[in-house]
């Protein structure tokens, strides 16, 4: 066996790269995780230490298309928000309250701490409810539909490293 980038084995890098890879898919669906820098060291680990040319192209080839997810989802949510003059910190600050209250209320305290104080931040903001409301349903479906753009570019990728996976180790 010919490994070429230190003494770690292409099996535990798989293990690693697998790992690394559930978590960052993960992340990117629930906020508390890191999402798609947890799939990009996946990614490296695997063409890294996978010891072939594939999990090199592999390794590559997933971290453009996580790197176009994560530009993709910046770029469309700034767009979207921009378009409407919503500034930033009220999401980045209801993104804070969503987590804090998903370790409070199990399952549903993340969305819900997420709008619910989105709201009211967009109330105190503009000083219209029915306002508020629009900026409060424009900003989540921004943040979703980038987060949907970044789930898929990092499904796409993990899809690759599993492929590559089990071609290397299994077959």
């Amino acid at each position: 066996m010919d490994t070429y980038a230190g003494s770690m084995t292409p099996a535990f890098a798989a293990l690693i790269a697998i790992c690394l890879a559930l978590v960052g898919v993960a992340g990117i669906i629930v906020p508390v995780l890191p999402g798609s820098l947890s799939v990009l060291v996946a990614l490296v680990v695997w063409a890294i230490w996978g010891g072939s040319t594939q999990s090199l192209v592999v390794g590559i080839v997933g971290a453009v298309l996580v790197v176009c997810g994560m530009l993709a989802s910046a770029v469309l949510t700034q767009r979207r928000l921009g378009a409407r003059q919503i500034p930033q910190w009220p999401i980045a600050f209801s993104l804070v309250v969503g987590v804090v209250a998903g370790f409070w209320i199990p399952v549903i305290g993340l969305p819900l701490g997420f709008i619910v104080s989105l709201l009211l931040i967009e109330y105190v903001r503009v000083k219209d409810l029915k306002a508020a409301w629009s900026t409060s349903v424009v900003a989540m479906k921004s943040v979703g539909t980038g987060m949907l753009l970044e789930l898929a570019a990092a499904l796409l990728a993990v899809t690759l490293l599993g492929a590559s996976v089990f071609a290397s180790l299994i077959l």
